[in-house]
């Protein structure tokens, strides 16, 4: 359970009535990205407020009516699904830069240079969100906001969301310890073993993940495997 000092509140207003629940920040951003939370163990306290800040609280029988239950994570859910957080200045820096941190992960993970065909490293996608003075929202998904950030990145670097096509080839002895990440990794389009008794194998990943699965797959075969862009 969240301490009361480290809460926010999560407050909605309805049929001329106020709704306020005191919840861990943490949890109404992932609630907000579409993830599932348990709320149970999410609230500083056990109560429905009409004000938390001078603890006026609100009846079962009032909430029944409204929410139609007494179930407190259900209430606290429609709240702060339907409703607005009020967080403080330090509390929405630490938010904000979690979110950039999740926006920059999933462009430098789904797109690349067009101009070379080679993904962007973060830093450089970070530096130029700073350049183009880009805003994250705290309490927006991360896919609602990555297009928003693209468009305002795409003056300062050529960059696209894309997907590639990677032609693997394994030698039979790393088999067994490669394939479960290369599903992992993307999806498999094909697969077939060669008369040498080597695995190949066709799987499309994010563009920005070249880097990552050519380094994962060479440590584990020791630098033995072959790899090549399908065009």
């Amino acid at each position: 359970m969240v301490k009361v000092e480290d809460a926010v509140i999560a407050r909605w207003e309805t049929g001329g009535s106020r709704f306020e629940v005191l919840v861990d920040p943490q949890a109404v951003q992932d609630l907000k990205d579409g993830k599932k939370v348990d709320l149970s163990d999410k609230l500083a306290l056990d109560q429905v407020f009409k004000d938390a800040k001078k603890g006026d609280k609100i009846s079962e029988e009032h909430l029944e009516k409204t929410f139609h239950t007494r179930n407190l994570a259900e209430i606290a859910r429609i709240i702060i699904q339907k409703g607005e957080v009020q967080v403080t200045t330090e509390q929405r820096h630490h938010l904000q830069a979690t979110k950039r941190q999740q926006v920059v992960a999933t462009i430098a993970r789904n797109a690349m240079n067009p101009q070379t065909g080679a993904p962007h490293p973060a830093t450089r996608i970070e530096a130029a969100m700073t350049e183009a003075k880009v805003h994250i929202d705290p309490f927006r998904p991360v896919d609602e906001q990555v297009q928003e950030v693209l468009a305002k990145l795409r003056p300062l670097i050529p960059i696209r969301l894309d997907v590639v096509k990677v032609r693997i080839k394994i030698p039979a002895q790393f088999y067994p310890h490669v394939i479960g990440e290369v599903k992992g990794l993307g999806r498999l389009l094909e697969e077939n073993w060669l008369s040498g008794g080597s695995w190949s194998g066709v799987v499309e990943i994010p563009a920005g993940m070249q880097t990552e699965l050519y380094e994962k797959l060479s440590a584990r075969t020791k630098g033995a495997i072959e790899t090549a862009l399908v065009k």
